[in-house]
């Protein structure tokens, strides 16, 4: 979700194989660089492979450029990287969140075979999507402060987590 110069990218904690949970403490939202972060839903074994291939480009990146990755060209690459593999995709939904030039929040998610969705608001994916879509709809207010947007990312997680057996044990909220 995007506030004013800031944004937060959330996720719940819950690892599981269809109603079993295997783990309670399992990471979603990785760090690019200071100003951009990717949470990727989904198979947690595709998530770890895609995420270490994410930040080996980026940092072939660097060393090529001498810079960070803007955050449209982080969503670029994603979607390529997903693009490759349309025929035995990784089963991620990618979430990037970052700010770019001058501060300006870029939020995007993707369906796992690279196809973009840009939004001026907020974006979700996983399981809990369709309840996080209804909160998010009914919370979401144009440049809060980076407090505001807290509480407001963290109510529609809550809420919308406790509608889905599938996901759940607690949240991770970061805000930038």
């Amino acid at each position: 979700m995007v506030g004013k110069n800031c944004f937060a990218i959330a996720s719940d904690r819950r690892l599981g194989v269809q109603l079993q949970t295997i783990a309670t403490d399992f990471q979603r939202v990785f760090k690019i660089h200071d100003k951009l972060y990717i949470g990727l839903s989904g198979l947690g074994t595709d998530a770890q492979t895609l995420y270490q291939r994410l930040v080996f480009r980026h940092k072939l990146y660097q060393l090529r450029e001498e810079r960070d990755m803007k955050p449209e060209t982080f969503a670029s690459l994603v979607s390529a990287i997903l693009y490759e593999k349309r025929f035995g995709p990784y089963f991620c939904q990618p979430v990037i969140a970052g700010l770019g030039e001058d501060n300006e929040p870029f939020i995007c998610t993707m369906d796992c075979i690279g196809a973009k969705e840009l939004a001026k608001d907020f974006v979700v994916s996983g399981t809990a999507s369709e309840s996080l879509y209804g909160a998010c709809e009914s919370m979401y207010k144009p440049n809060m402060e980076p407090e505001e947007l807290f509480e407001t990312v963290s109510q529609a997680l809550m809420s919308s987590v406790d509608r889905d057996c599938l996901s759940g044990w607690g949240g991770y909220v970061l805000i930038v």
